[in-house]
């Protein structure tokens, strides 16, 4: 089964807690200063929120799948279609490992494709050591990346460089 997911960025990260928790009749799976996570299973998604970014609204959409094989699946599709892919392999973005790719919409918007691995205690904990640009700024959608910044999911304007 894949999951649909949405993350937002929000202002006040208590005040929506509140209001999210109220809209889905129940608390969230994962709550951190910065973040909170709700994993719903009618309709399944995988809805996010944090306070890591500027301006609201929506940060990005994705799909999480259960397994590898649906990752894989996902992938064949976009390839096939022609679509390119920003592919990040295992990384570690938000409180999560995940084995992940992106692409982009033509509004700009991103989506990220992945299957989660593992929690992490920290958001974006790598254990190794990056080495190259794409795995230094894995916690950004493509849309959100900056590398002057030491927050890497501080939003910037930039024009997409995939087309998806």
């Amino acid at each position: 089964m894949k999951r649909f997911h949405v993350h937002l960025h929000v202002d006040d990260l208590a005040r929506n807690v509140g209001f999210y928790s109220q809209l889905f009749a129940r608390e969230p799976a994962r709550l951190e200063s910065d973040y909170a996570k709700w994993m719903l299973d009618d309709p399944p998604v995988n809805f996010a929120i944090s306070t890591r970014g500027s301006g609201q609204g929506v940060d990005h959409f994705g799909i999480q799948t259960e397994s590898p094989e649906e990752l894989a699946a996902l992938k064949s599709r976009a390839e096939a279609a022609s679509l390119i892919l920003e592919n990040q392999g295992e990384t570690s973005c938000c409180y999560a490992r995940s084995e992940k790719y992106w692409i982009t919409d033509p509004q700009g918007l991103a989506w990220e494709h992945f299957h989660t691995l593992g929690t992490i205690p920290i958001y974006g904990e790598s254990h190794s050591t990056p080495t190259n640009d794409s795995a230094m700024t894995a916690c950004c959608s493509p849309s959100t990346k900056t590398s002057t910044s030491s927050n890497c999911c501080t939003p910037k304007a930039v024009t997409p460089t995939r087309c998806c």
